[in-house]
C-alpha cells in the first residue's frame, strides 16, 4: 500500500489483505537499516487472522521516500500521520530495535489511539559505542558485517520460516546492503544508529503510555542487552517474554515470535 504522508510517498506492506475498517489495526515498525520485509511472516499471519496490518517502510528506507528523519520523536509523529492518511483511528504498535523506541514514543504521544504496545529486541537507553558509530560512518559495509555477527546467535534457520538451512547472516546482510544502497543521499547506517543513541525520552514516554505493554526479548541478545530492560519494564508495567534467540528474533525464532506477539496483542 502506498500512502501520501507529509507530501511524500510512504509504503506499508499489508500482508496481502485489503484494509477493512471493521478490523483492528496493527503497525509493525522495523529497526535500523531494515525495511518492511523483516515482518513478512508476522504480517501475513496477522493479516489473514483478523487484523489490518501496516508493516511500514520508515522514511528514507525501502520504498518510502526520504529523507530519513532526524529523531525517534519525528518518526513517532510520522507513524500517526501515516495512520491518519490510511483512515485509521486506533492501532496496536509493535517495533523492533530502533522501531521499538519509535513505537514507545508514538504510544506516549497519542495514548488514546494506541491499543497495545509491543517492544521487540529492545533496551533503554539504546546507546551505541563510539567505536561502532565511527565504523558505521567510515566503513558501513564492515559495520554491517559486525552487526550481523552480533545480532544472530545461530547461522541457519531451523525447519520453519524462511526454511531449513536458510543463511540468517547472509539474508540480513543483503537486506542491509540493499537498504544502504537504495538511499545514497545519506549514510543510513550511521544515521539510524545515532537516532537510537540520542533518544533520551524513554522513561518519560513510558509514564504516559496507558495501554497494555509487552517486551519480547532475545535471551542471547548482544545488541540490546536484556539487562537494559528493567527500568522500562517497571515503568510500563510490561509483561516480558524471553525467546531463544539473539537480536534478530523474527528470523531466529519465527514461530516463538509469532506466538509471543499474538499473546501480547490479545
Amino acid at each position: 500500500m502506498k500512502l501520501n504522508v507529509n507530501d511524500k510517498t510512504a509504503y506499508a506492506y499489508t500482508g496481502g489483505r485489503a484494509f477493512d475498517s471493521a478490523l483492528p489495526s496493527l503497525v509493525l515498525i522495523h529497526g535500523a537499516l531494515n525495511d518492511h520485509s523483516v515482518w513478512t511472516l508476522l504480517a501475513r499471519s496477522f493479516a489473514h487472522h483478523g487484523w489490518n496490518v501496516f508493516a511500514v517502510d520508515l522514511p528514507g528506507h525501502g520504498r518510502s521516500k526520504g529523507p530519513a528523519l532526524a529523531s525517534v520523536e519525528a518518526y513517532a509523529d510520522w507513524v500517526w500521520a501515516l495512520l491518519d492518511a490510511a483512515g485509521v483511528g486506533q492501532a496496536a504498535l509493535a517495533g523492533h530495535s530502533m522501531g521499538s523506541l519509535i513505537a514507545l514514543e508514538a504510544a506516549s504521544r497519542q495514548p488514546q489511539r494506541c491499543t497495545r504496545l509491543a517492544m521487540i529486541g529492545t533496551a533503554y537507553p539504546m546507546k551505541v559505542s563510539e567505536a561502532l558509530l565511527a565504523i558505521a560512518r567510515d566503513t558501513p559495509l564492515k559495520a554491517i558485517d559486525m552487526v550481523n555477527a552480533f545480532s544472530h546467535s545461530g547461522w541457519a534457520a531451523k525447519p520453519s520460516y524462511p526454511g531449513p538451512g536458510a543463511w540468517l547472516h547472509g539474508g540480513s546482510r543483503a537486506l542491509m546492503r540493499r537498504t544502504l544502497a537504495g538511499h545514497p543521499e545519506a549514510n543510513l547506517f550511521e544515521h539510524d544508529f545515532r537516532v537510537c543513541d540520542r533518544y533520551a525520552n524513554g522513561l518519560e514516554a513510558a509514564a504516559k503510555v496507558t495501554c497494555p505493554a509487552s517486551l519480547l526479548i532475545g535471551e542471547r541478545d548482544q545488541m540490546t542487552s536484556p539487562k537494559q530492560t528493567a527500568a522500562l519494564t517497571e515503568a510500563l508495567k510490561a509483561k516480558v517474554s524471553r525467546l531463544p534467540a539473539g537480536h534478530a528474533l523474527m528470523a531466529e525464532a519465527p514461530e516463538q515470535m509469532l506466538s509471543a506477539l499474538r499473546t501480547a496483542l490479545q
